[in-house]
């Protein structure tokens, strides 16, 4: 019998199973139990795991089963484990596994295993209108196997490696199988003939005479009952003429035992029972199994994931294989154990333990610790005793204050002190120069230095020297918040006392990237950390408080995501929703309130017992010290960092900084990133900076006075740089846009300057031009406000922000304010600079336009005949403005039914505007959608159709997809399709055209209402005249609270909805609306107007239709 181990320390070895099938099956392979006798190893404070020690082949090992399946579950295990054996070097999450059947070389079949080479969290995005998106960045995927596994997982990719692998997984499997002396049914091969693999795409449902909803199943995104989900293939009937293929195509012996695969497997908290979404996403992401813990173990342990294949994760899986499947991976489990190689340290009970070593470090290990198993393991095998034989190996932890520097570098020293108890360790916080030598003299004392004691002692020199020497043995001295340079390098020189021995590794942390380059450690030695990852962060929140306090899973994603996945403001809020009994949803709640009770909240401090007791914990405070080393060093870092606080924490453009030298910019960016302050793009002059250190700015200016100040310069520095929005200038605007409302968005500390007005008037132009309506309506008012105050209602600025704003309002379909508004600009302007100056032409051209929309369509035509000939006069054919006009023109004419002249002149305003302003500036492609509609009236249905796809493409590419213009062409395309018969095409694009308008424009605009109209003709062209009835009457309704009773498109729609009543028979009402919509046109237009003779034709025809019906 095998030594038993003394303590968990002594275990390397782990095994997680999810269900108790997988746990049965490997607890068969296991030699001796250590806890026969009960348990003797016990667990840490906290952890809720129970365990079952002993020993498979030469490995003592602890097993573990789930309380229940998912990443989740696993995750929780998994930080739990870590905190009770710490010393594990390798987990195995064992059990079964829906497989991929062609794995791109080979047929997959049930009992085969696969080894996992890496895990893929496949369901971990975001869900968009299109569809589901994976989150696909480095920092979202999970890491690589460290390299004590990845070179281990090498040697099965060898011949000899492979052929003892399935040598000995064969022995195994035959031993498991002799060793269920119970249950020996249970893990027999099932038979070839029940390895059935069904086509991808054919369902799992009742067939023949089904009078459930499966009878409706017909694609594969309807439903089947919930009995056919729990039924067996053969009690349903699933027809194997469907059969892709089946274990007999396969002359495979039961007695070859598995074939085993080693590849990536998708991890996620459902059960994949889709074939086609299966082969979708193992082609997607090169997967060769689905799975459901790897994901929470991943990050938090080193760990391989090894399971049976028990179907083949498609609708038509059982339970048939799962145990034999079990058995499998369980086998192949032991066969993998076997040829890993043990370290020392697993053995060091049966050789001489080493000598007692110096453990000289402040603080406990911390039981709260999770995650960060990728650095801990790289940053293990450099710091270990004897990483490098030829130097003093120097090494550092850099990142930004409160991303868990000290706390990684504390579990390392633990970690390393159960490996090697022959190492010293000394540790010594480099917070200024006073703590820096108390610590070295602790050191001494510790190594009984002499005259380590006496008054004028040089301390650092005499640890130095004693370190120094090769009978100090091996050690670790961890140097902790070397961030000042100046202390390093300036009159105390710090660096000049670092001792130097082969023997010896030195570890610091800082927060200063200029720091570690400056003490000469190469690049392969400096580990990067940022903020936790997703599971990560939510382990860390989860250690004290209860599970109710965190039951919001939403609420706590969201919270996480504010806190930016920062372990210092995640500890924080932890401790206090501990200590005042509140959820993450209301802690949430209390951030979000108001911009001052988040600082609040992060100004409070908080007992850590693993953190230092002179600096302060709060996350508000914590990043001062490196702002004040920053001040004193580099005033123009200081100057960004306070600019860049008052913008957009994201996409911060190089140009908008404060103007300097070349070189000094360099400089001064550099202090930022090396602080991790900010984070420049790759492939671009563009910089982030972090979440909460641009609140903590913020929060220390308001304090300092000096937020208004400098609230004023960033206005002045947007001012200098944000030209004038325009088309061919959008690239700069729009780069500047999200920080100029960012300043905006700061209204207690704006003063009502001139400066001020100009940026909202920029903004609020940028705006527009993004088809922004509402936003640019708020902030064209405040401009005008502004300028009324200071300059007057009737100077030129006010004019122009009133006309505008007017402008504006016409398009947020405010028809009536803005046609009040725009003709008191007008005769402002007319009456002060005379009607042929150009600002009173403009305002001319608006008012127009605002007739057009109010249904005052003779008054249009005459208004924009006259600017068009103004226009051409004083700015010629070919100017912008002109072309303006002669398309307003043109739509006039087209309202007033004189279609001819209109479409001519459509055409001629495309093709000007193509040669003058190019294809794909945003006029060209107004005047491409214009005459596409004249293209339809006049017939040629197909070249409308090509015209109209290629305005709404190309706005789309230009605009955006939710740009109104944008969506007046997927409106208008929608139409053509219907005009050349394709009636589902057309159907589908009205609905998407009028979903979007209704989210992007509101429901009762005038464009939302109109794409009403023609998703109910859609309706009404495919058959489904009730529901084009509804929407029809909707529209109506619609038009006439919004444009009044009398407008031309009100009186069409009351003819359109006396169409839907007699598209169901309702004649006597289709009748009664169509005389309505006759009498009121008479009033309107006239009794000989087109318009009225149009509903005349419609009566006719209603009265045709019933006379046919003999109605």
């Amino acid at each position: 019998m095998a030594q038993r181990p003394s303590r968990r320390e002594d275990f390397e070895i782990a095994i997680i199973c999810a269900l108790p099938l997988e746990y049965d099956a490997v607890a068969l392979l296991f030699d001796e139990f250590w806890d026969k006798d009960g348990d003797t190893f016990g667990r840490a404070a906290g952890d809720l795991n129970h365990y079952t020690t002993g020993r498979i082949g030469k490995h003592d090992a602890v097993l573990a089963l789930l309380s229940h399946m998912g990443k989740t579950n696993a995750a929780s295990a998994a930080a739990n484990m870590r905190s009770s054996y710490g010393a594990l070097r390798l987990v195995i999450l064992a059990g079964i596994c829906g497989g991929v059947p062609h794995n791109g070389k080979d047929d997959v079949f049930l009992g085969d295993v696969v080894i996992s080479s890496s895990v893929i969290q496949y369901d971990f995005g975001r869900h968009y209108p299109h569809g589901f998106m994976r989150k696909n960045t480095r920092e979202d995927n999970f890491r690589k196997h460290d390299k004590n596994i990845g070179n281990f997982l090498t040697k099965f990719s060898t011949n000899t490696g492979q052929d003892k692998l399935y040598e000995r997984t064969a022995h195994f499997l035959k031993q498991l199988q002799e060793n269920a002396i119970k249950h020996q049914e249970k893990y027999r091969y099932p038979g070839a003939n029940k390895d059935k693999l069904f086509e991808s795409g054919y369902r799992h449902m009742h067939r023949k005479l089904a009078t459930c909803i499966c009878s409706s199943c017909h694609g594969r995104k309807d439903p089947v009952c919930d009995e056919a989900l729990t039924s067996s293939c053969d009690d349903l009937g699933c027809d194997e003429e469907y059969l892709e293929r089946s274990r007999t195509n396969k002359e495979q012996d039961e007695a070859q035992g598995p074939a085993i695969y080693i590849g990536a497997v998708a991890s996620g908290d459902t059960v994949m029972k889709s074939g086609e979404d299966r082969d979708r996403i193992a082609k997607k992401e090169g997967v060769i199994a689905f799975e459901m813990e790897g994901a929470g173990a991943w990050e938090d342990l080193p760990c391989i994931v090894v399971k049976g294949i028990c179907d083949y994760a498609d609708c038509h899986k059982n339970k048939l294989w799962q145990d034999f499947a079990a058995a499998t991976a369980a086998s192949v489990l032991k066969a993998i154990l076997e040829q890993y190689i043990q370290t020392d340290r697993s053995r060091g009970r049966l050789i001489e333990e080493p000598p007692k070593a110096h453990f000289l470090v402040p603080f406990g290990r911390n039981k709260n610790f999770v995650g960060r198993q990728a650095i801990l393991s790289r940053l293990l095998e450099k710091i270990r005793p004897g990483g490098n034989k030829e130097d003093c190996q120097r090494t550092v932890i850099e990142g930004l204050g409160g991303v868990g520097k000290t706390q990684i570098a504390l579990e390392a020293v633990y970690v390393l002190h159960n490996e090697h108890p022959g190492c010293s360790i000394f540790w010594v916080p480099a917070i200024d120069a006073t703590s820096f030598e108390n610590g070295y003299r602790n050191i001494g004392k510790q190594l009984n230095v002499k005259g380590i004691d006496q008054d004028m002692a040089d301390i650092k020199q005499l640890v130095k020297t004693a370190l120094s020497e090769e009978s100090s043995g091996s050690w670790l001295l961890v140097i902790d918040n070397a961030d000042d340079v100046a202390l390093f390098f300036g009159d105390a020189e710090l660096s000049a006392y670092l001792p130097f021995s082969r023997n010896g590794s030195i570890l610091f942390t800082t927060r200063n990237r200029e720091a570690a380059v400056r003490l000469d450690i190469l690049v392969e030695n400096i580990f990067n950390v940022t903020e936790m990852g997703q599971y990560e962060a939510l382990n860390l929140l989860q250690r004290g408080l209860k599970e109710s306090q965190i039951s919001d899973t939403e609420a706590t994603g969201k919270l996480l995501d504010l806190l930016a996945n920062l372990p210092l403001a995640i500890r924080q809020a932890s401790a206090y929703m501990a200590t005042k009994h509140v959820s993450t949803t209301e802690y949430l709640e209390l951030c979000l309130s108001n911009p001052r009770d988040m600082i609040s909240l992060l100004s409070k401090d908080f007992e850590d017992r693993h953190r230092y007791k002179e600096i302060q914990n709060p996350v508000a405070t914590t990043w001062l010290i490196s702002f004040h080393q920053i001040l004193h060093n580099d005033p123009l870092a200081a100057k960004y960092l306070r600019f860049m606080s008052i913008l957009m924490e994201k996409d911060i453009p190089k140009y908008l900084l404060p103007t300097s030298t070349r070189l000094e910019t360099v400089d001064a960016i550099g202090t930022l990133k090396g602080y991790a302050f900010i984070t420049q793009q790759e492939g671009g002059d563009f910089f982030d900076m972090h979440r909460l250190v641009r609140l903590a700015m913020r929060n220390w200016l308001e304090k300092e006075g000096e937020l208004k100040e400098m609230v004023a310069s960033a206005i002045q520095r947007l001012n200098e740089v944000m030209p004038f929005p325009e088309h061919d200038n959008r690239k700069i605007w729009m780069r500047c846009l999200p920080h100029a409302h960012a300043i905006l968005e700061l209204p207690e500390h704006l003063t009502g300057t001139q400066a001020e007005s100009r940026l909202f008037s920029n903004v609020a132009e940028g705006n527009y031009h993004l088809g922004r309506y509402q936003t640019a309506e708020g902030l064209y008012r405040h401009a005008l406000e502004l300028d009324e105050k200071q300059l007057g209602k009737e100077h030129a600025n006010t004019l122009r922000h009133m006309h505008n704003l007017g402008i504006v309002l016409d398009r947020l379909g405010q028809s009536e304010e803005s046609e009040r508004m725009l003709r008191q600009v007008y005769e402002v302007r007319e009456n002060l600079l005379g009607k042929n100056h150009l600002d009173t032409i403009n305002s001319k051209s608006g008012l127009a336009t605002v007739f057009s929309t109010r249904g005052m369509y003779e008054e249009a035509e005459e208004m924009c005949k006259q600017v068009l000939e103004q226009r051409k006069k004083v700015l010629g054919i070919d100017h912008p403005d002109t072309l303006v006009s002669m398309n307003n023109f043109a739509y006039a004419l087209g309202s007033l039914g004189k279609y001819k002249e209109s479409d001519e002149m459509h055409q001629q305003a495309f093709e000007q505007r193509k040669r003058v302003l190019g294809m794909n500036h945003p006029d060209t492609l107004y005047s491409m959608n214009n005459y596409a509609a004249a293209l339809g009236r006049l017939g040629k249905y197909k070249e409308a159709e090509e015209m109209c796809q290629q305005a709404f493409e190309q706005r789309k590419r230009v605009l955006g997809m939710n740009h109104p213009d944008t969506l007046l062409s997927m409106n208008n395309f929608a139409y053509a399709l219907g005009s050349l018969g394709k009636y589902k095409e057309a159907e589908e694009m009205c609905q998407q055209a009028f979903e979007q308008r209704k989210r992007v424009l509101g429901i009762d605009h005038p464009d939302t209402l109109s794409s009403m109209e023609n998703f109910a003709s859609a309706l009404a062209d495919v058959g489904k005249y009730e529901e084009s009835e509804v929407l029809q009457y909707q529209a109506f309704r619609g038009r006439e609270k919004v444009l009044g009773k009398y407008h031309p498109s009100t009186l069409n729609s009351m003819d359109y909805f006396a169409m839907s009543l007699q598209d169901l028979g309702e004649h006597d009402e289709s009748e009664k609306w169509h005389r309505e919509a006759i009498k009121l046109k008479e009033e309107v237009f006239g009794t000989d107007d087109p318009e009225t003779q149009r509903s005349r034709d419609l009566l006719e025809d209603c009265l045709e239709a019933r006379k046919r019906k003999g109605m």
